[in-house]
């Protein structure tokens, strides 16, 4: 099948992308990780020693830098429906993070250590109808935002990506009433026609 003219363009502005080749250069699996690495670095999100969840992983370049930073006697478990192929000092749980079953399997892992912190860069498959892409997009923030005050230690933090549109103020709202402080980043390697930004909840609040 030809490749229509936007695929075209797409892949064009992939391989010349520089985030694109740093990753390939610096070993990440995608070009996602520094958009982690400037939260990190603004925010001071990952510390030696956490215990850190990675909602929808895959394909797993914000785990890679977790990894990096954790130490030897932290913990960086990933969670996704899809499989992830192995990472070292990543453990991964394959399913639904809202389903028993796979909480049972993250809760062993953790062997009562309280989640010190909980990342999703998660995102629909996206279908070009800007309302029913920011609904399903909006619906992936709710269930991460619901998992992190479910499961967050006291003083925990939440960093998520999210779509401003419809919703996103009342979303803004809530991560607030959950957490001392809430700051919106726009990463330099989220290209600017996105309207993706990340929030970061710093110190979860008592329930």
């Amino acid at each position: 099948m030809k490749a229509s003219k936007t695929s075209k363009q797409w892949m064009m502005e992939h391989v010349n992308d520089p985030y694109v080749q740093m990753a390939q250069k610096d070993g990440y699996r995608a070009r996602a990780a520094y958009k982690l690495l400037e939260l990190n670095e603004r925010d001071h999100l990952i510390k030696p020693g956490m215990a850190v969840v990675d909602l929808g992983a895959v394909p797993g370049s914000w785990c890679q830098v977790v990894a990096q930073k954790l130490g030897a006697h932290g913990r960086i478990i990933a969670l996704d429906l899809l499989p992830l192929q192995p990472l070292p000092r990543v453990e991964f749980i394959q399913g639904d993070f809202r389903e028993e079953g796979v909480l049972a399997q993250l809760e062993e892992k953790l062997g009562g250590r309280p989640i010190d912190l909980v990342i999703s860069d998660m995102a629909p498959n996206m279908s070009g109808v800007n309302s029913a892409d920011q609904a399903r997009a909006l619906y992936l923030a709710e269930l991460a935002l619901d998992f992190a005050v479910k499961h967050l230690a006291v003083g925990g933090n939440f960093a998520v990506k999210v779509f401003q549109g419809a919703g996103f103020e009342d979303y803004l709202k809530s991560m607030r009433g959950h957490f001392a402080k809430v700051v919106a980043r726009k990463p330099k390697a989220s290209r600017d026609r996105s309207s993706e930004q990340y929030l970061v909840g710093l110190g979860k609040l008592e329930k």
